[in-house]
């Protein structure tokens, strides 16, 4: 019998709705709801089918086969109870790559942005999402696309940094990576999250109110949300755990469907932040019940709650069998998640693929290429007074006698693989099996109590758990071949006398180790200093989900090593790991150069590494402004006119009674080995109409002796306007390599809508008038400047504005 929702030559929306006339409430139902995996496959507790399956235990497991055959067993069954057939969406982290075993590991996503590296972004979205496809799971809980302005906050690794356009730009390529422009075969569904300004929380606290305004939430941290849905067609949402507007994100009308699929016309499927649907009842105290905080959810636009049923339950059924809930509502939420089944193509193939098939994606060398090429395109080179890059034949005079050049690699993490791993990997999650109490949301308690390796060892000066020693064992089982720093450095230096020191540890003021680290950098030609925290997802990370802090500087152990350290006079380069950019008086004041390397993933090592040897010129630029410290927050580049560090130009005091306003390091802040000099930029046609649009010429000369690349970055300001304005935007950047003497030109085309706002009655306007253009290296180090025209008003959808501007290269011959 012919069954139309089967045929897959109709579209998704028809498919749908056809299916959706045939179903019981029973079966509705089910399709809004989610469990875990391994507890569904226990309990078999889905009658009617499921909508959706948390495969977060595949993190807990050893291989790929393993968590195979609990994908294809579970989804078989529920395809059986469904009385339709219907088969569930299986979900999985991907921000870093599939959160599982085997598969290729990434940087964390502030280092994918600090590559400033769209086209390498997209080419890591589809090795993730092919990767992730082929053992049968289907969304990818990722990209993280709020901004993150506040280092206190935990999460901030998670994101694409501060700015709009930069996270816009990295956003949509990896939604197209993954997604596969559409090719739903060998590709999954992303889901940006947290709608929407998650992390402008008060404090920096994890869940804490949002504290913007309605003109900001929209123009600025809705816009990375904006390209990946009208550039990448995003698949899905997942909303915010905070409140907005006095309603929580995840009960919002105003946001999930005012805002989000009215204003910026999405129409994939909402999902619920882990327990969050629950929270309306538990936490925000906006609802009565559970069942009451559900429908209070649906009825917002949220169509399933992840990851188990709590308030989407039985009682919630029971009002939508009564009448007291609306029955519409469930049949919309219904609707949008058989549309989104019915795109992945699940109905034709819903199980992981065959061993054989599998393993050659998995394996695939490609995934390791881009990682590694990620990984050292991160690399920020914050300061370099001379001493880098380091020579592999170099030998200082001190070296010369003894015939080898001694370096000192200091710090807990040069000595140890875990300075690499970041969380939302899957490292980070199989470490809780040793100890340290889970600290994601929705998961409940420890990972660890059931085997009873809690620590309770903290390191001296702080509450953070002394980590397991097994750990290290646990990521090189995982990653065979992995080295710490030290290993690294001392594997490809033979010539040198490398050797490591513990010294200090990533928490506290412990300084019992000093002594001896002291000792072997006296005794050094060089000194290489490794600093940060823990970033990770339990009570023995300094950062992480649910790890906020209200010190965003190292820790006081580091510092206090650096003073001592200086005394010695040895030359110095300072590498920092963790979630957060490093901010350290220190630092910036004794050592010799510094290398921001974020957690960089499984080729951490060999990156860095190659930064210090010079056989890889860094070129990473920073997402972030760096604070001096807590009491800066927020400092960023595009503030409002009048505001931030310009506000002491009208007002009061240049700086600060006891310190200056302006940010350690500025948005876009990077150094390299080679002399890049900005010599031309020209403007064809400096007046336009509003929708023509400006073409910007700029043009770099690579004025040394060393091959390199440099990040070209474009940024504009409204000269006058009807509304307060940022004193400048990033709007457009292109990352260029370039050889010794070699002379290079970036086309960028700049539509004016990219400069659009919102006017005083809420509408979209491209306004008549002046605008500055600047070329420059940072947002502070501008090379060159102009002015450009728009010759009318005109108002604009803005969900079909312009995000960033198309960059093109052309190398002089």
């Amino acid at each position: 019998m012919y069954e139309k929702y089967l045929d897959p030559t109709l579209s998704a929306e028809e498919r749908a709705d056809d299916l959706l006339a045939k179903m019981s409430l029973d079966e509705k139902f089910a399709q809004t709801q989610c469990g875990f995996a391994e507890r569904l496959l226990e309990n078999g507790e889905y009658p009617y089918g499921m909508g959706q399956v948390s495969c977060l235990f595949a993190s807990m497991l050893e291989t790929v086969d393993e968590g195979d055959a609990v994908i294809e067993e579970l989804q078989k069954r529920i395809i059986e109870a469904s009385p339709h057939h219907i088969p569930a969406i299986f979900h999985v982290e991907t921000a870093t790559g599939t959160l599982l075993p085997e598969v290729a590991n990434f940087p964390i996503e502030i280092a994918q942005a600090s590559t400033w590296d769209p086209e390498l972004e997209k080419r890591m979205g589809k090795a993730i999402g092919k990767q992730t496809r082929a053992v049968g799971i289907h969304q990818g809980l990722a990209p993280v696309l709020d901004l993150c302005r506040d280092s206190r906050f935990g999460r901030q690794g998670e994101t694409f940094g501060e700015d709009g356009t930069l996270a816009a730009a990295m956003g949509s390529a990896y939604v197209q990576g993954l997604q596969n422009d559409g090719n739903v075969n060998d590709a999954i569904f992303a889901c940006g999250k947290h709608f929407l300004g998650f992390m402008s929380g008060m404090g920096g606290i994890h869940g804490a109110k949002t504290t913007t305004n309605p003109r900001e939430i929209r123009e600025t941290y809705a816009k990375p949300f904006q390209a990946a849905i009208t550039e990448a067609k995003l698949g899905s949402v997942m909303n915010a755990y905070s409140s907005y507007d006095g309603m929580p994100a995840g009960g919002s009308k105003g946001l999930l469907t005012d805002l989000l699929r009215n204003e910026m016309k999405f129409d994939g499927t909402v999902v619920a932040d882990y327990s969050s649907v629950s929270q309306l009842y538990t936490n925000h105290r906006v609802a009565e019940s559970m069942e009451e905080a559900g429908e209070i959810a649906m009825r917002a636009g949220l169509d399933v709650e992840l990851p188990q049923i709590e308030s989407f339950n039985e009682d919630l059924k029971a009002r939508f069998a009564s009448g007291e809930a609306d029955m519409e509502v469930l049949d919309q939420a219904v609707r949008r998640t058989l549309i989104h089944k019915f795109r992945l193509g699940l109905f034709e193939n819903p199980f992981p693929m065959k061993k054989e098939q599998r393993d050659e994606i998995i394996r695939d060398t490609q995934a390791q290429e881009i990682s590694r090429n990620v990984a050292r395109e991160a690399m920020v080179l914050l300061k370099n007074e001379g001493v880098l890059p380091l020579k592999n034949t170099e030998a200082t005079e001190a070296g010369a006698v003894s015939g080898k050049k001694k370096v000192a690699v200091i710090g807990w993490h040069g000595g140890t693989t875990r300075a690499f791993m970041g969380c939302y990997m899957y490292i980070a999650r199989i470490e809780n099996a040793l100890g340290g109490i889970n600290t994601m949301a929705g998961i409940e308690g420890s990972d660890t109590s059931a085997s009873g390796n809690v620590s309770t060892e903290t390191y001296p000066g702080s509450n953070i758990l002394v980590e397991h020693p097994k750990t290290d064992e646990l990521i090189r089982k995982c990653y065979p071949g992995i080295h710490s720093l030290y290993e690294e450095l001392k594997a490809r230096c033979p010539e040198w006398d490398v050797q490591y020191a513990y010294g200090y540890p990533q928490a506290g003021d412990d300084t019992s180790h000093f002594e001896e680290a002291l000792k072997l950098a006296a005794d050094a030609d060089l000194v290489i200093v490794t600093l940060g925290g823990k970033y990770g997802w339990n009570t023995g990370c300094t950062m992480g989900e649910g790890i906020d802090s209200m010190n965003i500087q190292i820790p006081k152990c580091q510092e206090l090593f650096l003073r001592e350290l200086a005394k010695l006079g040895k030359p110095s380069v300072g590498v920092h790991f963790d979630g957060r950019p490093v901010s350290s008086d220190a630092a910036d004041e004794t050592l010799d150069a510094l290398i921001e390397a974020w957690t960089p993933g499984r080729y951490g090592a060999e990156a860095v590494v190659d930064v210090l040897l010079g056989e890889y010129n860094p070129a990473g630029r920073l997402p972030v402004s760096i604070a001096r410290n807590a009491g800066q927050i927020p400092v960023y580049y595009s503030h409002d006119r009048g505001s931030s560090y310009h506000a002491g130009e009208s007002i009061g005091f240049q700086d600060y009674a006891d310190g200056p306003h302006k940010p350690r390091y500025c948005f876009g802040h990077g150094l390299s080995y080679s002399d890049v000099v900005y010599e031309s930029m020209s403007i064809e046609q400096k007046e336009v109409a509003p929708f023509e649009s400006w073409k910007i010429n700029v043009t770099v000369k690579n004025d040394s002796n060393m091959d390199g690349e440099e990040v070209v970055q474009l940024y504009m300001s409204d000269e006058y306007a009807s509304m307060t304005r940022p004193v400048k935007e990033l709007v457009g950047f292109k990352r260029v390599k370039i050889k010794s003497g070699e002379r290079v030109t970036v086309q960028f085309e700049v539509a004016p809508s990219q400069m659009a706002f919102l006017d005083a009655d809420m509408r979209w306007k491209i306004e008549k008038g002046s605008f500055i253009v600047q070329a420059a290296a940072s947002s502070e180090d501008v090379k060159l400047e102009d002015r450009l025209q728009v010759k009318e008003h005109a108002f604009v959808d803005g969900a079909r504005r312009s995000f960033y501007a198309k960059a093109e290269v052309e190398v002089e011959s």
